[in-house]
Formats: structure tokens, C-alpha cells, sequence
């Protein structure tokens, strides 16, 4: 099929379809010939469903989304694949401001620091463990989510069992912030604006970020179609150009004005701009008057933040078996490698010489500062990428890893 196919994409009003909103508002998307229209959807699960029954042939997704998707875990199971990464970080763990009270009161620091703020939160769960009250709730947006096992990792790192010493329960983004109101959660780990919002109506803290847990660390992708992907490649292609090109406006700095007041409208946020701009800087109002400045906390374009890495897939694999969400073999984690796409990715942007790493994999949490890699003379910087606790993670270790996390 040409590239003009018709593409219907689904998205969730979250400020990291940035890209994809950029790409329409822009103009990137029509100069390459394409017609998509974006839909706005309010939950995961009917991004999920709307995609396995043909209503949207591509869609904003929760990383771990179509590899859950290729591995049977969800309703309506479709073949999916990841070709796009659309960004790095944008999520934050935001608790009630009671609880916040507690933390402090257990030696909270004003900070987003994720060892500080995680130990006293661990010391909060004893003392209610001792008293016998009930566990804390927290949100999250799905169960295979980046939101989900970013919270569960940090929750672990902690000393704090994400399965008997806290209860995780799914909330769709939009509602996060009246659930937190309402008192019907303690906390909840969400991508921007939800976050910030929370702290706007005064119900919530900022209590630490995804970039403090891992920095640099993947959160959506473009999901599509398997029979999509093959049966209209030449469309395919040009729609990733068109992300690519959006993505690096995005990411210019002198672009982020108008960036924020694109997101800012009613058909996507419907949120004052100003409360926009600080996910673009990284200067979050965290709660009482406190400021974070939290490095790269959004990234939609530097560092590689498109490249879907078959690395960041299995380390969302390796959570899923961690969790009891699928069984470990050698053939699930090869499925959920392929998953990712890279080969489709350098294919449809080869023709305008975009940077590219020389692998498709890398070791995780290996790079404590900047490093330039690639096998283009262009070049790419990738890193810093620590995990809050020093570890990391090396796809070819996977089954080690693993071992190590029971």
C-alpha cells in the first residue's frame, strides 16, 4: 500500500504523546503524504481493546503494553510491534499529603531523592504493620505498565514488598488525582500532567520521579498492528520519519513555548500552559511550596529516546517474571525481545541519515555519565542511565538477573 494509508491512532491525554501531537499540529505528518487522524481515548485497557478488535491500526502505548500483548497476558491478545519509541521518563510517584506528613515525620527528604524517600515510606508501612492497620494503596495506570513495575522496583529497592506490604491497584490516568482527593488511595505513580495536577489542587506530594529510579528509562512506545506493519510498510516508514522529525522539534528547547500551549488545548490536556512548562525544564513544584529540579526528566528526543532498544523490552520481561506475570523460558523472552522493532526503525529512517546506535541492545544502568556511541557520523549521546539502587542490567544475563531479583 502507498504511503498515503489512512491511519486511525489512539492516544491518552498525557503529556508524552508530545510527539504525536506535535507530529499532526505540525505539519510532519502531512509532509510525508500520510492522513492520520489521533483519537483521544481515557484509559489503556481501551487502547488495548480498540487496537486487537481494528478501530486503531497504531496507538500511544504503555512500554510493557505489546509485549504483554505478543505473550497472551492480555484480553483480545494481538500481535503487536514496537518500531518508535516516544520518549524517555515523564512519570512521578505522587502521595497524599498526609502521608507525605508521615514520610517527613520518618525523615523524608524535601527532594525527589527516590533512597531517602523510600526508606522513610518503609518506615511509615512498618509502624502501620506494627498497628495493624490497613495496608497503603497505591495507583497505577495498568498492570503492564512502566508505571506498575517502576513503582515496584523502587517499592523493593526499598525494603518495602510491592505484594503483601502495600496493595496496587489500576486507576486510568485522568481519574488519578479525584481518586487521591476522595482518599481512596495513598498514592499513585503516573505519567505528567497527573502528577503536577495533584499538587495544583493541593492533594498530593511529589514524592520521587522515574528519572530518579532509573534515569533515561523507557515509558511509551508507538504500538501497531503486526499485519499493519506488513501489509503497509511504506506508510509505516513514513509515519516513524514523521514522529522523528516531530520528536526533535519537541526536544529544541526554543520550541517548548509552544510546545506546552499546543498540549495545553482542549482537545488534548485542557490545562493552563504554565503548569506544562515545568515538565518540559524538569522544575516541578513538588508540594507545600517545595521545587524539584529533577535532570532529563522528560527527554522526547536526545539520548536515543526513539530508538525502541529490544534491551529495554526484555528488562520490562524480566519484571513481568519477577511479578508472576508470565513464566520465564528462553522462547517468551526471545517473543518479547522481537517485540521491539529496531530493524523496522532503521529502515524507515535511513533515508534522512538519523543518528543510530551500532546494537540493538545495550547494558542498562551501565553509563554514569554522557558517552557518545552510534554508527553514524552524526553521532549519538546516550547516558547517563543509573538505576537508583546501582544496579544494572544486562540482556545477555538475563536468566543471572532474574536469579538475583527473587
Amino acid at each position: 500500500m502507498a504511503a498515503t494509508a489512512d491511519i486511525t491512532l489512539g492516544f491518552l491525554p498525557l503529556f508524552d504523546s508530545a510527539v504525536l501531537v506535535a507530529a499532526s499540529e505540525k505539519g510532519f505528518i502531512t509532509d510525508e503524504g500520510l492522513s492520520v487522524q489521533l483519537v483521544r481515548e481515557t484509559s489503556w485497557a481501551n487502547i488495548r481493546d480498540r487496537i486487537a478488535v481494528g478501530h486503531f491500526q497504531a496507538a500511544h502505548m504503555l512500554a510493557p503494553m505489546p509485549i504483554a500483548s505478543n505473550l497472551g497476558l492480555t484480553p483480545l491478545s494481538l500481535d503487536l510491534v514496537a518500531p518508535f519509541a516516544l520518549g524517555l521518563g515523564g512519570n512521578a510517584v505522587t502521595v497524599s499529603r498526609d502521608l507525605w506528613e508521615r514520610m517527613v515525620a520518618e525523615d523524608a527528604g524535601p527532594g525527589t531523592d527516590p533512597s531517602a524517600n523510600g526508606a522513610a515510606l518503609r518506615r511509615v508501612v512498618a509502624r502501620r504493620r506494627d498497628a495493624g492497620a490497613p495496608p497503603l494503596r497505591f495507583a497505577v495506570v495498568h498492570p503492564f505498565s512502566g508505571h506498575n513495575y517502576e513503582l515496584r522496583y523502587w517499592l523493593a529497592g526499598c525494603g518495602i514488598d510491592p505484594e503483601s506490604h502495600v496493595e496496587i491497584v489500576v486507576v486510568p490516568p485522568p481519574l488519578m488525582v479525584d481518586a487521591l482527593s476522595a482518599g481512596a488511595i495513598d498514592g499513585f505513580c503516573v505519567g505528567e500532567p497527573w502528577n503536577s495536577v495533584a499538587v495544583a489542587r493541593h492533594a498530593g506530594h511529589i514524592a520521587t520521579a522515574k528519572a530518579s529510579i532509573w534515569r533515561l528509562s523507557p515509558e511509551k512506545v508507538l504500538g501497531v498492528s503486526a499485519r499493519f506493519a506488513a501489509e503497509n510498510r511504506p506508510a509505516l516508514d513514513a509515519l516513524l520519519r514523521a514522529l522523528y522529525r516531530s520528536s526533535m522539534w519537541c526536544g529544541e528547547s526554543a520550541n517548548h513555548e509552544e510546545l506546552a500551549a499546543l498540549m495545553s488545548s482542549p482537545a488534548y490536556l485542557d490545562l493552563p500552559r504554565k503548569m506544562l512548562m515545568p515538565i518540559l525544564t524538569g522544575r516541578l513544584m513538588l508540594g507545600d511550596g517545595a521545587t524539584g529540579d529533577i535532570p532529563e526528566f522528560f527527554v522526547p528526543h536526545a539520548k536515543g529516546a526513539t530508538f525502541p532498544w529490544q534491551s529495554h523490552a526484555l528488562w520490562f520481561y524480566s519484571q513481568m517474571v519477577r511479578w508472576g506475570h508470565t513464566p520465564h523460558s528462553a522462547a517468551l523472552a526471545e517473543r518479547a525481545r522481537d517485540t521491539y522493532r529496531p530493524d523496522i526503525y532503521r529502515q524507515a529512517l535511513k533515508p534522512i541519515a538519523a543518528p543510530m546506535p551500532g546494537a540493538n541492545m545495550k547494558v542498562e544502568g551501565a553509563l554514569t555519565v554522557a558517552a557518545p556511541v552510534g554508527a553514524s557520523e552524526r553521532g549519538l549521546v546516550l547516558g547517563p542511565d543509573g538505576f537508583f539502587d546501582g544496579r544494572i542490567f544486562d540482556p545477555d544475563r538475563l536468566d543471572a538477573y532474574l536469579a538475583s531479583q527473587r
